[in-house]
C-alpha cells in the first residue's frame, strides 16, 4: 500500500479511480515504481493529495511513515496547491543526492506544467533510478 491510501475495514479496495489518473496511467505507475524499486534496490513511493502547511514537514512526516524511510524516495505532489516535494531517506540520499533530485523535480514540474501529471510522475521515477544505479 502507498502512504495516503485509505485502508478500510470492508476489505475494499481503495476507490483510487476517483482521482486524477485513469487505469491506464495507474498501471503505469505502478510498473515505473517497480521497474525503480528492482533496478536500484530502493524503494520509491508516490503520493498525490493535499499537503498540510508546511509542505516539506508534510512531505517528511509521510516518508517517515514508510516501512523502510532510510532506503526510501517519496515523490509528494499536490496537484491543487502546486507542491512538489522529493524526499530521500539517508540511505537513498548517499545514492541521489539532493542536486539530482532537484534535476528530476524540475523535469517533472515541466510535464506538470503541460498537464501530464502521469508522464512527470513516471519521467521523474525514472531519472532518479538511473541516477540511483544498481544496487
Amino acid at each position: 500500500m502507498t502512504v495516503g491510501e485509505k485502508q478500510t475495514g470492508t476489505g475494499n479496495p481503495p476507490d483510487v479511480l476517483d482521482g486524477p489518473f485513469s487505469t491506464r496511467q495507474l498501471l503505469r505507475i505502478d510498473e515505473a515504481l517497480r521497474l525503480a524499486d528492482q533496478g536500484t534496490g530502493l524503494v520509491f513511493s508516490v503520493y498525490v493529495g493535499g499537503l498540510d502547511e508546511p509542505v516539506r514537514e508534510h512531505a517528511e512526516r509521510l516518508h517517515r511513515q514508510l516501512a523502510e524511510p532510510d532506503r526510501s524516495v517519496l515523490i509528494a505532489v499536490s496537484p491543487n496547491q502546486r507542491q512538489l516535494e522529493v524526499v530521500t531517506g539517508r540511505h537513498a540520499r548517499k545514492r541521489i543526492p539532493d542536486t539530482y533530485a532537484r534535476l528530476a523535480a524540475l523535469s517533472m514540474v515541466a510535464a506538470f506544467g503541460g498537464g501530464d501529471l502521469a508522464g512527470g510522475i513516471i519521467n521523474g521515477l525514472d531519472q532518479l533510478a538511473s541516477h540511483a544505479g544498481r544496487a
